[in-house]
């Protein structure tokens, strides 16, 4: 029998709503805090096949999700194109600055997939231990949000570095995309060949563009990798993640050719459920705060969830990743209640 997971990405309305989440494999569970504690660095980590297996299978073995999602991260990419990539604790994810042409040119032209070779193992060895009957999931971070860290070095509240450079030179920082468009659609398709059932494009910070500037960066870029992943493998299963955006950029996302659009949390399910069409799985969006508080907010956010999406193809997912001090007596409740 397929997956139910499987079924919502075609189209299908499960017998029951598949639940997986995002950073599933994280700090709140103890047993993710013992094994970080090994591993010097966040990429030496990430870079470790039995180390990322032993993390994507931990909330598998603990919860019984429906889908597993490779541990990895989304700038493993700018560091297989030479970038200095690292991660201070507290502080988050730290690159050396593309802010000029002379900083394009301390980086590849092209993708260095051996430099990946870990994640594509680590998919492979996944695929032999997972349970015939959980997907495994693949990602990449979408052009747009890549490129925000990639100018910044850093993340930031507006992502304004790459944001003026947009604007000030579009000429570079279109050579930056269009760099980042081939290197991710590349990786995608090596995770694709190891094994993954389905990816998704994460554009964590759709937000902050005005429409033009969305279709621009954001829009076309995604669609470009959509296009190459399709004319790889006509059937490849693929969900976007326009995290924060408004109405109308969800609703071009679910059409560029997307199994599933992710909603975040300030999305209506409601609207997004009779809006988004009915071939296009919709994914979301309980608060994860709410999953924090537990008790009657994490009842009625699912309940209201599943009110919502009832009757046609959904996944039951948080609106952004799991935090850090969830407790996980908290997400066994949202098991139960997602599946009674």
């Amino acid at each position: 029998m397929k997956p139910r997971m499987l079924q919502a990405l075609d189209g299908e309305t499960p017998d029951q709503m598949p639940l997986w989440l995002m950073r599933q494999a994280g700090r709140y569970l103890s047993e993710y805090r013992e094994l970080r504690a090994k591993v010097p660095s966040f990429l030496e980590f990430c870079y470790t096949p039995e180390l990322a297996v032993e993390v994507t299978l931990q909330p598998i073995r603990r919860f019984h999700f429906d889908a597993a999602i490779m541990f990895s991260d989304i700038l493993v990419v700018p560091d297989a194109f030479g970038q200095k990539v690292g991660f201070a604790t507290g502080e988050g994810p730290q690159l050396e600055p593309i802010s000029d042409r002379d900083g394009l040119k301390r980086i590849a032209a092209t993708i260095d997939l051996d430099h990946l070779a870990p994640v594509f193992e680590t998919i492979r060895i996944l695929k032999r231990e997972l349970p015939a009957d959980v997907p495994l999931l693949g990602f990449c971070g979408a052009p747009w949000t890549v490129a925000t860290y990639m100018v910044a070095g850093r993340g930031t509240s507006d992502q304004a570095p790459a944001r003026s450079m947009a604007y000030g030179d579009p000429e570079l920082f279109a050579s930056i995309i269009d760099r980042l468009v081939e290197g991710s659609t590349a990786y995608l398709i090596e995770q694709i060949k190891a094994g993954v059932d389905a990816v998704q494009i994460f554009e964590s910070w759709a937000s902050v563009l005005p429409g033009p500037e969305f279709e621009r960066w954001s829009l076309e870029p995604t669609r470009r990798i959509i296009a190459g992943l399709r004319a790889f493998k006509p059937d490849v299963r693929i969900m976007g993640f326009p995290r924060t955006a408004s109405a109308p950029a969800i609703l071009s996302t679910a059409s560029l050719g997307v199994c599933a659009v992710s909603l975040d949390t300030a999305v209506d399910m409601r609207w997004a459920s009779s809006a988004v069409p009915s071939s296009v799985a919709v994914q979301g969006n309980l608060d994860p705060l709410a999953l924090i508080a537990g008790g009657e907010a994490l009842t009625r956010g699912v309940a209201e969830i599943k009110a919502a999406t009832a009757g046609r193809p959904a996944i039951f997912n948080l609106g952004h990743g799991i935090q850090q001090h969830t407790p996980v007596a908290h997400v066994e409740k949202l098991v139960e209640l997602v599946r009674s």
